[in-house]
């Protein structure tokens, strides 16, 4: 399961994607949005993402009851209307920060939230499409996203399995099978014990696509716990500094802290490696220093061995300590001194007669 973007593979043994979620942290300065940007590849991100929108095509400039935000600590009290007017990507940006981005070897992409912003994505052509988790029962919308036959990025924070399905039935639909789905817990931030990685082996297990994260938790760890469960793509919101206070900046990281998580997410995939039961050149030299069988008292030729004069101690040069019980109450058929290595042919097989076994 794997997919290609521009000069990079996705999915089985590629490197983890990782993107720089822009969103609102820009705080509407185009000169913010450039600043992120090289900022996010100077921190080691493959892919800088925003989000395609205008208040007016996500939502209705309506203040009844059903527009009000009633969850969450950031963003209770304020309208749709308004979060989504503080939070929007001006569209005349796109362009110059697209050209940012793919001038310091950088993908860039974008969420977009109705077909005019499509329209427009495709126009600027960007090389693949981000649907986030609110949208993904939006079956229109996905499928016209997946008819353009590029990859498809879909978060399923507010999805039930029912949802996803169906989503990915749609894509494929379209004659699109360039799909990644992506574990998110759409609160902001969640509770560590609401994210549920082990769901990521089991999705990509039923689905059949490549797996990521679209993470909002606070710090890096989750991120890092999301490699070990196997998935190719990493979202996180990136910020200059959460006290410039956007919408977003609570469960953003810092460049610092981008920078750690990047770090981490590729220790922790050179960790992962393979299966294997072999050692390696260095473990070989250092299993040298593993328990064998010594002389510890002096023996002459003729002498039992014996729990006194013989033991599993450190290093490894003698015989096995598996073989002791068996040489215990044979004889020596060598003088030996203490510090010695036992080996076979100090042995005789049986009192008085012939060496070794």
């Amino acid at each position: 399961m794997n997919f290609k973007i521009k000069n990079k593979i996705i999915g089985d043994n590629s490197p983890v994607f990782i993107v720089a979620e822009l969103s609102a942290n820009h705080l509407q300065k185009y000169n913010n949005a450039v600043q992120l940007i090289k900022k996010a590849k100077e921190c080691g991100a493959d892919a800088v993402k925003l989000q395609t929108f205008t208040p007016d095509t996500i939502t209705l400039n309506c203040s009844n009851r059903y527009f009000q935000i009633k969850h969450g600590k950031i963003r209770r009290g304020k309208t749709l209307y308004e979060l989504y007017k503080e939070a929007f990507t001006p569209w005349e940006w796109h362009v110059g920060l697209k050209k940012t981005a793919e001038d310091l070897g950088m993908i860039f992409f974008s969420t977009p939230f109705d077909r005019t912003a499509v329209d427009f994505l495709e126009k600027i052509k960007v090389p693949l499409y981000k649907i986030a988790s609110f949208e993904i029962t939006d079956i229109p919308l996905v499928e016209y996203i997946a008819s353009k036959g590029k990859p498809v990025i879909m978060s399923t924070g507010i999805a039930m399995l029912d949802d996803i399905n169906l989503a990915v039935k749609a894509c494929r639909g379209k004659g699109n099978k360039k799909i990644a789905l992506l574990k998110c817990t759409s609160e902001y931030p969640p509770a560590f014990e609401d994210v549920n990685l082990n769901t990521i082996p089991d999705m990509k297990k039923r689905l059949k696509t490549v797996v990521g994260l679209s993470d909002h938790t606070l710090g890096i760890s989750v991120p890092i716990a999301a490699v070990a469960m196997g998935v190719k793509i990493i979202e996180k919101h990136f910020i200059l500094d959460r006290k410039m206070g956007s919408p977003d900046a609570g469960f953003s990281l810092e460049p610092d802290e981008f920078k750690s998580m990047v770090r981490a997410v590729r220790e922790a995939e050179k960790a992962m490696g393979k299966v294997t039961y072999n050692l390696s050149k260095n473990i070989k030299k250092i299993r040298e220093y593993s328990r064998s069988l010594f002389v510890v008292k002096d023996i002459k030729e003729g002498d039992e061995f014996t729990e006194e004069n013989i033991r599993s101690i450190r290093p490894g040069n003698g015989l096995a300590p598996k073989y002791l019980k068996d040489i215990l109450g044979k004889k020596a058929a060598v003088n030996l001194t203490k510090g010695s290595p036992l080996k076979w042919k100090y042995i005789y097989k049986k009192a008085g007669k012939s060496k070794g076994f």
